[in-house]
């Protein structure tokens, strides 16, 4: 069993540039359990990122300021050894007026989940018949989102790391967060109590609906570009689409062999991949519900019948990037891949022992990595230069779904290209 198809040979495969990496203090309660990263972040207008390091906290740290500090060891590295460390101690005396500062948050148990949510002021409450609420999100308002094993999600200030509200309802560990794109502070949550719950911040974070169908733990869930369908994934092998203004249960996708860990859109919402146990990340058409292409990670692929063991291949999580051309995994053979949507293998690889999850950088230049021993690592993303043929199919395919672009009056090649047919 080998983790590239025979016709790519491993020593060719362009390996990714190491930036970085984030090292939480060990303390004196350190143990082998609870130290994991689960989820890493960053904050949509790119000035924050956030990471759960384990042991209830989650720290909150300037992104720039994060990686000029990879720039200065990089630098330094003849004359100090060892890997870039965070301090426990904030450095906000140096700090200019209004330049973000770094936080540690203590959130009170292990925090499985993490979303960034800013607000749009144009954007009102759905509950219209409230006048009076306790919160006024002005558009300078940066939130996060965390996700906690107790079933209580906390969202707390970004810029002063303040708690300000505390979501009670789920009765089991809330394993994912995401917030619509759009700017109207709805959050939805996955809990392994087999139910995803929406909330809305505007209304002081009341719930709003609870969404029914998966039978067993929702682990993951993402809205679409323009906040108008939810993808969610869980111990099944079902995709699940729901509509988001009526809240309604749209289509499940098939095609996985094992449980659905991990799942993403891409910018224009054309694509939408997903990750599984089942050794595959596969990318799929949720307009039309059709499988585009699959990216195995161990070959020969396994029989459906073997897809749902335990093997060293399973994908523990999925990514896009802003760029709308490339992916990455994290899978449990100790790499992690960078692919692009116009080939079937790695475009590049990285070593990553006990990786868990991944996230692009907003501007999709790094991509960070948390692992089971509370770290994060960074790379650099693969970088070229978009076609003006891919720049057009974005913009299109941003306001286009798939049954439209079948009745422009153009030719069928040129359908089928926008329809990313020919991936």
């Amino acid at each position: 069993m080998a983790s590239f198809p025979d016709f790519v040979n491993e020593n060719e495969i362009g390996k990714a540039k190491f930036i970085g990496e984030l090292i939480p203090p060990v303390a004196p309660f350190d143990q082998k359990s609870g130290r994991e990263t689960w989820t890493v972040a960053f904050a949509p207008d790119g000035s924050y990122f956030a990471w759960s390091q384990g042991h209830r906290i989650v720290r909150l740290v300037p992104w720039k300021k994060c990686l000029a500090s990879f720039s200065v060891r990089k630098e330094d590295r003849s004359s100090a050894a060892g890997p870039q460390r965070l301090s426990r101690q904030n450095s906000e005396g140096s700090l200019l007026p209004g330049e973000p500062r770094e936080h540690t948050i203590d959130c009170g148990d292990i925090v499985w989940g993490l979303a960034f949510g800013s607000s749009v002021p144009e954007k009102q409450s759905r509950c219209v018949n409230i006048e009076w609420h306790r919160f006024k999100f002005g558009q300078d308002q940066l939130l996060l989102a965390t996700g906690l094993n107790n079933g209580r999600i906390k969202i707390w200030d970004v810029y002063t790391g303040k708690l300000l509200l505390n979501l009670m309802d789920h009765t089991d560990i809330v394993r994912d967060l995401t917030f619509a794109p759009d700017g109207s502070l709805v959050l939805v949550s996955a809990s392994r109590d087999k139910t995803l719950r929406v909330w809305d911040l505007k209304d002081d974070g009341n719930m709003v609906k609870v969404l029914r169908g998966h039978q067993n733990w929702v682990y993951c869930s993402a809205f679409s570009p323009d906040s108008s369908v939810l993808c969610s994934v869980g111990a099944g092998k079902a995709v699940f689409l729901w509509d988001m203004d009526k809240y309604t249960l749209v289509r499940k996708l098939e095609g996985h062999h094992n449980d659905v860990v991990s799942c993403e859109f891409s910018p224009d919402g054309a694509l939408l991949a997903t990750a599984s146990y089942d050794t595959r990340v596969i990318v799929w058409d949720p307009h039309a519900a059709t499988v585009l292409l699959e990216l195995g990670h161990l070959f020969p692929p396994p029989s459906p019948i073997f897809a749902g063991g335990a093997n060293d291949r399973w994908v523990r999580s999925v990514s896009f990037c802003h760029d709308g051309r490339h992916i990455a995994s994290v899978t449990d053979d100790r790499l992690v891949r960078f692919w692009s949507i116009d080939g079937k293998s790695p475009q590049a690889i990285a070593p990553l022992t006990n990786g868990l999850c991944c996230a692009f950088s907003t501007d999709g230049s790094v991509l960070a990595a948390g692992s089971r021993d509370g770290s994060v690592h960074f790379w650099a993303s693969p970088r070229s230069i978009a076609s003006l043929q891919h720049l057009c199919r974005m913009t299109l395919r941003r306001v286009m779904p798939t049954q439209q672009v079948y009745t422009l009056p153009i030719p069928f090649s040129m359908q089928d290209y926008l329809a990313y047919k020919t991936l």
